[in-house]
This record gives C-alpha cells, structure tokens and sequence, in this order.
C-alpha cells in the first residue's frame, strides 16, 4: 500500500504581502500538479495580477506581465492547455481557479483568486484551491485602483515576487 504524498500548499508572495493557498487535488488533479510543477519551475515569478476587479476576483499567471514580455496581458500561456475538471466546489471569496479562453479546456497557467461569491462560474471554471491565509492581502488588492476599459487593469503594478511550494502546515 502506498501512502499519499503529503500535502501541500501555495505561498504567493507578492509586493503587497504574502497569501498562501491549500490544493484540492480530489477534485481538480491535474490542475493542482500544473499549478505547482510550473510554481516550482519559477514561471510565476516576476509575473503581476493583471486584472482586477474588487468584489469578484485578482486574475494572474499571465508570462506576459513579465517585465520586457511581449503580448498582451492575459493572452499568455505555458504553451499547452490543461483540460477543464470542472467540479462541486463553490467559487466563493478565497477560491483559487483557472482562468482560461471561451473554450473550457484553454486554461494553461493563468489563475484567479475569488474576492467574493462568483456561483455564476460554478461548473464552468475550474476551482482547484482556496485561501488558507492572507485575506487581508487578497483585500488590499483587490482594492488597488483600477483603469481601462474594463475598469480591470491596475493602476499600480502588482508584483508575484515568487510563487513557492511549501508543505502543508
């Protein structure tokens, strides 16, 4: 019999303060190793939450929010995609999911953190995490001042300085 690996979760640190994120492997698999192999691989560092939008979520992951990357923000991939493993879990405040094209099976690297009850993406996004610490910097971003047509993209830059796999605590 072989035990399970041990459990492990994300610490997203960023210029605003650190949030650390618990996997749900159960329900997403192959979203929770992507997430880590490319975390582990560095693709995160150095990339910026793109897209916000207080009340409902901080989208990130995008390779082209490095600083000198070419491409439009949120356009970006790992040069694959990851199928959709859409499940029961709720998109609630704290729900870390993949972000992805109108295609279900398009997301690759980019992720979004809920910052309040999204149910409308119940069973159309993949929810493969949740906040287990660092609300108060979920907060702060999501309230950085925005612009754009969308009133999504920040005004200030907000930076994933890394993105570490650590074990559970």
């Amino acid at each position: 019999m072989s035990t399970p690996a041990p459990a492990e979760q994300a610490v997203i640190k960023t210029n605003y303060g650190e949030m650390t994120l618990a996997f749900w492997p159960e329900v997403a698999p192959k979203h929770v190793e992507n997430f880590k192999k490319l975390a582990r691989e560095g693709f995160y560092d150095g990339t910026a939450f793109h897209r916000i939008i207080k009340g409902f979520m901080i989208q990130g992951g995008c390779p082209n929010t490095k600083k000198g990357a070419k491409g439009m923000p949120g356009t970006g991939d790992p040069g694959y995609k990851v199928k959709a493993e859409f499940n029961k879990k709720a998109h609630v405040k704290g729900v870390l999911s993949a972000a992805r094209s109108s295609h279900p099976d398009s997301a690759g690297c980019q992720f979004f953190i809920c910052h309040g009850n999204a149910g409308f993406l119940d069973g159309q996004y993949t929810a493969y995490g949740q906040l287990v610490k660092g609300e108060d910097v979920l907060d702060r971003i999501a309230t950085v001042p925005t612009t754009g047509s969308e009133k999504s993209t920040p005004v200030d830059r907000v930076e994933v300085i890394s993105v570490t796999i650590v074990p559970a605590a």
